[in-house]
């Protein structure tokens, strides 16, 4: 008779399965944990950028003797620090402001000695995050207003500064520079340097009579303006020259854009006729805020073009109409130099309307297939939100797929890329000491699971270091209907392959449209070899036909308070109360598990 035998485990073999178990997960949660940390600090960049632009701006533009901290030493108007907010995210701005004694004229208690040594001030803002994990500020330093020019001893200078966007400056820019006096005017156009600067010296002095318009061929425009009944307050009125001082204001230009508006209904056909209020949030005037664009346009067959806008974050308000959609979410951040197309699912007008639009929290990306519960007074409704993005964020696991499925490898590369520095991040090999000059690495094949219209492709991080040249990461993609073409046909924002889609092109042609299968290609390059350009994080957005991305919207409602609760698979639930008065948008920002 035979014998069973009957194996198990014992219990060591469990607690060690157990074990590599755990480990194993840890690594792979604190993987994703720090990929999302890396990108969270690349948006905490751009934010303080533009938070260290506008305190430039706001001390260039003030007289010499106001440049200095209350109570300080040069005493002036600024406080030591202030607080300032930007997408709900508190920022600690703090200024050092210095006297400077310029050897060029003698020192104080030197030989020659100087007896009036505070020759300039120094200017150091520092803005940090302390709430972000933040481990160093972003810093800017400046000199202002250098005095004792020779020449007429009664007369003064006036420095303009152009920069553009990304507060680099910009040269060859016109500024026409005006003015009118007792007995003289003033009528001079001139250009900036390589360093964004126009020096004008040897001025007569007069308090906010120099007007000032800057411009460039293909290029926004920027001015001082006079105060009017209409305009009571410019946000930039005329500058001032004081005799034997300068006077520095600075002016911010770049490539002209444009918005492509689309007014459609939920059967994707055109909405002709249609009134768009058009919204800017820059202000050229305040008390009470004047917008540089507040304008209404009406669709012709359902289309309109508004050109030569400024790089600007806009909200587009249409009337007689609910908005029950739009592509993507509003508001459109418009870069600089892009032609943006937007579609607007315009619906029955309706006394009071919401316009739910889910996204997450750290990338910002509308979510997909969330599901958004609303109750109030007479409604109870559950609706899911529609299809969102795709991204990918380590390539650590190496390459040899082709069809995405582990979320860490790729298909191929050129053996001139490395993704371990940090973990799963994208640079160029280093190869001894130095960088090589160039590498690429090809994706695996995306599916998407329905034919979709492709909109943008977005990449972390998008400022690289200054020394690996412009442009230094590029990209192109290849779509399909099968995930087995006879071949790849790659592409860039043109539609050809002699585009690449870059910093300032990121928008999708239209003959991707309409595709399953979406892959990419990665080029890096760098001008100098000890550095290189770093992809952290790449996302390509899609909507199917007329459904908005991560947006669901409710009609009809009462002017009351309503409970929405938003769940979705890998996020924590988020409860909030809105009360719906007119057409409305409500954001809900997701939080991962």
């Amino acid at each position: 008779m035979n014998k069973l035998n009957h194996k198990g485990f014992s219990l060591i073999e469990v607690m060690i399965g157990v074990a590599v178990f755990v480990l194993f997960t840890v690594g792979i949660y604190s993987g994703i944990q720090f990929v999302f940390k890396v990108v969270y600090q690349s948006r905490l960049k751009i934010l303080e950028t533009g938070i260290l632009n506008e305190q430039v701006e706001i001390i260039r533009n003030l007289p010499f003797e106001n440049v200095g901290i209350i109570n300080g030493s040069p005493a002036g108007v600024l406080t030591r620090t202030v607080t300032t907010t930007r997408n709900g995210i508190p920022f600690t701005v703090t200024r050092t402001i210095r006297n400077i004694d310029d050897p060029f004229d003698g020192t104080a208690g030197g030989n020659p000695p100087d007896t009036a040594p505070a020759d300039f001030k120094m200017v150091d803002i520092e803005i940090t995050c302390d709430n972000c994990g933040q481990r160093a500020p972003l810093s800017f330093t400046t000199q202002v207003a250098p005095k004792l020019f020779e020449g007429d001893p009664t007369h003064g200078a006036l420095y303009i500064e152009v920069f553009d966007s990304e507060a680099k400056p910009v040269q060859g820019a016109t500024a026409h520079v005006t003015a009118t006096f007792a007995t003289s005017s003033l009528d001079v156009t001139d250009t900036t340097d390589n360093d964004g600067m126009l020096r004008l010296v040897d001025l007569e002095p007069g308090m906010n009579v120099y007007n000032i318009v800057v411009s460039k061929s293909g290029y926004t425009t920027d001015q001082t303006r006079v105060a009017t009944t209409e305009l009571p307050y410019p946000v930039k009125t005329p500058a001032s020259v004081q005799a034997q001082d300068v006077t520095e204001i600075s002016f911010s230009i770049d490539k002209v854009s444009s918005l492509q508006i689309e007014t459609i209904n939920s059967y994707c056909n055109a909405v002709s006729g249609a009134n768009v209020q058009v919204l800017g949030t820059k202000l050229m005037g305040t008390e009470p805020d004047t917008l540089k664009v507040n304008q209404t346009i009406t669709t012709n067959g359902g289309v309109y073009n508004l050109s030569n806008l400024e790089w600007d974050s806009y909200g587009l308000k249409p009337s007689s109409y609910d908005l029950i959609g739009s592509i993507p979410a509003l508001p459109v951040s418009l870069p600089a130099g892009a032609t943006q197309p937007v579609q607007l699912i315009l619906g029955a007008n309706t006394a009071n309307s919401l316009l739910i639009n889910v996204t997450d929290s750290i990338t910002g990306q509308p979510l997909s297939n969330a599901t958004v519960h609303i109750t109030g007074t007479g409604l109870d409704q559950t609706k899911t939100t529609g299809v969102g993005f795709m991204s990918q964020t380590d390539w650590s696991g190496g390459d040899d797929q082709e069809l995405w499925s582990e979320e860490n490898k790729y298909f191929s590369d050129d053996g001139k890329i490395e993704t371990g520095s940090p973990e799963g991040d994208v640079k160029l090999r280093k190869v001894g000491a130095d960088y090589v000059s160039d590498g690429q690495l090809e994706s695996s094949i995306f599916d998407l699971g329905l034919s979709v219209n492709f909109i943008n492709l977005f990449w972390y991080s998008l400022s690289q270091p200054v020394e690996t040249g412009e442009n230094s990461a590029r990209f192109q993609v290849a779509v399909s209907t099968t995930s087995t073409p006879e071949s790849w046909n790659y592409v860039g924002p043109d539609g050809t392959g002699a585009t690449y889609f870059n910093f300032e092109n990121q928008v999708f042609p239209e003959s991707l449209n309409n595709n399953r299968y979406l892959r990419y290609k990665m080029f890096l390059t760098t001008a100098d070899q000890d550095f290189t350009p770093a992809i952290s994080d790449v996302i390509f957005t899609y909507i199917t036909s007329c459904t908005p991305p991560g947006q669901v919207y409710f009609g009809n409602l009462s002017e009351t308070a309503y409970t929405i609760e938003v769940v979705r698979e890998g996020y924590q639930t988020k409860t909030e109360t809105v009360t719906a008065s007119g057409d409305m948008i409500f954001n809900v920002a997701m939080v991962a598990n």
